[in-house]
């Protein structure tokens, strides 16, 4: 499976811009795998917006992920789904999407990732790995040694590494062994720089 260096995620509360614009911004600077993540608005607008999203994520053939709701997911035919510990369970998405759907999985810590690569899951998130303003009641921070001792214990099964990551200790996340790392608030604060931000994250 694909897995983008840099898994760019909305956030309307951060940007103050509608997921579509984002998804233009992030597009316009290279991203071609983006997760539209909803924790305030209304499932309506949600929705609205994110037909939109798609609409223009499909002119540039770039992959949209759903935070947590397989149900819009199906509904918009998105190209997948990311859960979290408390969403449907895996395998239950897995047979409402189809063999075809990307499914992620959110852990955050070692046990949990070890028992998560056993899931019908395309890849694992991980995280935080730093102190993180994106979510109102972090989980505890997992650190780089964690994510190098994850990496030894899942082999090669991919993973996302996630929370606090910015464009100045990106690549010492992903030297830890994360095959990629998802990024909110540092491309998110300045939302006129999106595009330039994502550029900034250079591999």
């Amino acid at each position: 499976m694909f897995l983008p260096k840099i898994y760019p995620i909305t956030d309307t509360g951060i940007s103050k811009l509608s997921h579509a614009e984002q998804v233009r911004k992030f597009i316009a600077g290279g991203a071609r795998f983006i997760q539209l993540r909803e924790k305030h608005s209304s499932m309506r607008d949600f929705f609205a917006d994110a037909v939109e999203a798609l609409e223009i994520a499909r002119k540039y053939d770039a992959k949209i992920i759903i935070n947590d709701r397989v149900d819009v997911a199906l509904a918009l035919k998105a190209e997948g789904v990311h859960l979290g510990q408390n969403d449907l369970p895996p395998a239950e998405a897995r047979k409402i999407l189809g063999a075809k759907a990307i499914i992620g999985f959110s852990t955050h810590n070692l046990a949990q990732a070890i028992e998560a690569v056993k899931f019908p899951v395309n890849y694992i998130a991980v995280g935080p790995v730093f102190p993180t303003r994106t979510k109102e009641n972090p989980d505890g921070i997992v650190g780089l040694k964690t994510i190098k001792t994850i990496r030894a214990q899942i082999g090669n099964f991919p993973l996302v590494a996630i929370g606090g990551i910015t464009s100045k200790n990106f690549r010492q996340v992903l030297d830890a062994g994360a095959n990629s790392v998802a990024v909110i608030g540092d491309l998110l604060d300045e939302p006129e720089n999106i595009t330039e931000k994502f550029e900034s994250f250079s591999v």
